[in-house]
């Protein structure tokens, strides 16, 4: 079964020539020249990755990826000509999972969206209420989670933000973006909180010896590791 890759770019012709370098690899591409656009065909179609132009008119990438990142984790991988880190960051913080910036090879793009749905595809398994991770499971009915067939206390708090960082494996996400999304955005607390709890998750996991929570940059990549 082909994947389905929606690529939103307002440039023909550039549309045009990504458009034909995934369809050599056998992928269903839908186009949209703009944000608008994208968001109709997005709710129309069952799509498996996002490519996305930031620049665009009527409505730019970041609101794109904002309104999208409200009901769907898709994976999006941006493009943009700027090469500020604050863009990039701007990014991740928004829910990016990738950050290209032009000019780029199309074939390196095709690349990273293969290598991305590979990750999105095979990392994490889920059927029904059940969330599994190697040898992690979270039973999201019963709100248990065990590792190795070994059931690990959680607070409620830690629950959340462990299936909250499982849904976002892979990415660099600051300190205020998990916060606001965990704890809420009227949450008034110290950003250490974030810190004190993927410590106690880390403690916990790591009881096993198995699952380790590592600090990147000015976010959070947390990775589960077998």
């Amino acid at each position: 079964m082909k994947r389905r890759i929606l690529l939103v770019e307002d440039d023909m012709l550039m549309r045009e020539f990504i458009t034909d370098y995934f369809k050599k690899e056998q992928w269903e591409v839908y186009e949209a020249e703009n944000g608008r656009i994208a968001l109709e065909m997005f709710d129309q179609n069952s799509i498996d990755l996002i490519v996305l132009d930031i620049m665009m008119p009527e409505m730019d990438g970041w609101s794109v990826c904002r309104r999208i990142r409200k009901k769907s984790d898709v994976p999006i991988i941006m493009i943009t000509a700027r090469v500020e880190d604050d863009d990039q960051l701007m990014g991740f913080e928004l829910g990016a999972d990738e950050y290209v910036t032009k000019p780029f090879s199309p074939r390196v793009l095709v690349a990273r969206a293969t290598a991305l749905m590979k990750r999105t595809e095979g990392t994490i398994g889920r059927e029904g209420d059940m969330v599994t991770f190697g040898d992690l499971v979270v039973n999201r009915m019963a709100h248990t989670v065990s590792v190795a067939g070994n059931t690990i206390s959680l607070s409620p708090k830690e629950y959340d933000l462990l299936l909250f960082l499982i849904k976002h494996y892979g990415k660099v996400l600051s300190r205020e973006y998990i916060l606001n999304a965990v704890w809420g955005y009227d949450y008034l607390g110290d950003l250490r909180t974030v810190d004190t709890h993927v410590k106690k998750l880390r403690a916990k996991l790591g009881a096993e010896g198995r699952y380790i929570g590592t600090v990147i940059r000015a976010g959070y990549k947390f990775e589960l590791k077998t």
